[in-house]
């Protein structure tokens, strides 16, 4: 919704301007379609070429959750957290052997069926299974597991990182496809010189469409919705550091207790629950 109201702030005050300021807005809207057809389709056509079908897909896929709030509260990190202290406890007291069948069939997993947000979520999942698996086999220490999650982090960032740098460089196009529609109203202005001057001043205006257009929507549209996706992609990642904190804490002797301190500190302020929160929360799910 947020999404929504701030490109129709956007366009309406610049378009309100226009029309304040004595415009004829008939010109645009004249130009519109051709000029339009020129800036989006050659952008589009050269958006798929630059980039490789995963990326098209991925960027896709993301467009659509840039209208969706956050899924990255705090009564998820909450139950994350929870979810982290409640299989390290069952390690501590029973033995890492215990976790075992937790951590190979994570679905039928008491412990995992009892937290379904983050349970339920297979990066998050996958991410927590196969470093616990790593530390109940004993082969490696936390200096080359935190090498590994370093990597693996590293790599997840990366790849979320392809529809944010795809948009970027849509972005930065748009204005030059821009210039190319202007260019051609100009060539076609040119091939009309006989007309009288008020038809000549009409083309000469719906070929500067083209320019406008191409930056209003590179500056105005897309890249704002790259940056939006390039921060949901920062707290995707944020949420695995928390994971890693936790189990390296966990992997050097410390505490459950202390282990997840150690990962509320890793989050954001606007997101990291206070330490009463945090205990009484996993108190009541232990409860």
């Amino acid at each position: 919704m947020v999404v929504l109201i701030g490109y129709g702030v956007a366009l309406g005050c610049i378009f309100g301007a226009f029309i304040l300021h004595g415009g004829n807005i008939g010109v645009i809207l004249h130009a519109l379609p051709t000029e339009l057809m020129a800036i989006l389709g050659g952008s589009l056509g050269a958006f798929a070429v630059n980039n490789q079908p995963k990326v098209l897909k991925a960027t896709l896929a993301a467009i659509p959750g840039v209208l969706k709030g956050s899924k990255y509260s705090k009564a998820r990190y909450m139950e994350l957290m929870a979810l982290l202290y409640d299989i390290l406890q069952k390690a501590r007291k029973e033995g890492l052997m215990a976790i075992e069948k937790d951590v190979e069939d994570p679905s039928s997993s008491p412990i995992f069926q009892k937290y379904p947000v983050v349970g339920s979520d297979h990066h998050v999942v996958e991410f927590v299974t196969d470093y616990l698996r790593m530390m109940v086999s004993g082969n490696l220490n936390s200096h080359e597991i935190e090498s590994l999650m370093d990597s693996e982090i590293e790599t997840h960032h990366n790849e979320a990182h392809g529809p944010v740098n795809a948009l970027a460089r849509l972005a930065g196009a748009l204005p030059a496809f821009g210039i190319v529609a202007a260019v051609l109203g100009v060539v076609n202005t040119m091939g009309s010189v006989g007309q009288p001057p008020a038809i000549l001043g009409g083309m000469i205006g719906s070929a500067l469409v083209g320019t406008f257009l191409g930056i209003l929507l590179a500056y105005a549209v897309v890249e704002p919705l790259g940056g939006l996706i390039e921060q949901k992609v920062d707290e995707g990642s944020k949420e695995l550091q928390c994971i890693k904190t936790t189990l390296l804490a966990s992997m050097q002797g410390y505490a459950p207790q202390v282990a997840v301190e150690f990962g509320r500190k890793v989050l954001y302020s606007k997101d990291r629950p206070t330490f009463s929160e945090l205990e009484g929360h996993v108190k009541g799910k232990k409860a």
